[in-house]
């Protein structure tokens, strides 16, 4: 599994937290910035990493910003993106079980780094059920802009 992963400058020290995470756990990533504090403007790496994860060049995407409200919108922009923003791991499983979400969204001012890494293991862990649900996944995918 190869997860795509990016940040504004609200998420950096975050983002900083989950690579750490992800190389004790041996999760190939691919880092699209951004690469300090410095401000920057979150859809810029938001869109980066949804077009990682569409184009199939990562199965998943984690996007960070101070809330995971704005780059969450960003990535959800790209077609083929379902991004949930949790603050739990309750909703990170459902949103996969459910949504089959691709993209996770994480808020680096709601969540502290503990929480932020059983967020995203339990939504790298998380099956899509499919069935039922798959209906409403392909109808979702099938919204225009």
């Amino acid at each position: 599994m190869k997860i795509a992963i990016g940040c504004d400058h609200g998420g950096y020290l975050l983002k900083q937290d989950i690579l750490i995470w992800l190389e004790e756990n041996d999760i190939e990533y691919e880092d699209v910035g951004c690469f300090s504090q410095e401000s920057v403007d979150y859809p810029i790496f938001g869109e980066k990493v949804a077009r990682a994860v569409a184009a199939g060049d990562c199965e998943k995407g984690i996007v960070i910003c101070t809330t995971g409200i704005g780059i969450s919108i960003a990535a959800n922009k790209v077609k083929g993106i379902r991004c949930a923003n949790c603050s739990d791991s309750l909703s990170a499983e459902m949103c996969r079980r459910h949504n089959n979400a691709n993209v996770l969204s994480l808020g680096a001012g709601i969540v502290g780094p503990n929480l932020a890494k059983r967020i995203v293991e339990v939504f790298l862990n998380t099956e899509f059920e499919g069935g039922r649900h798959e209906r409403r996944v392909n109808e979702l995918d099938a919204i225009e802009p």
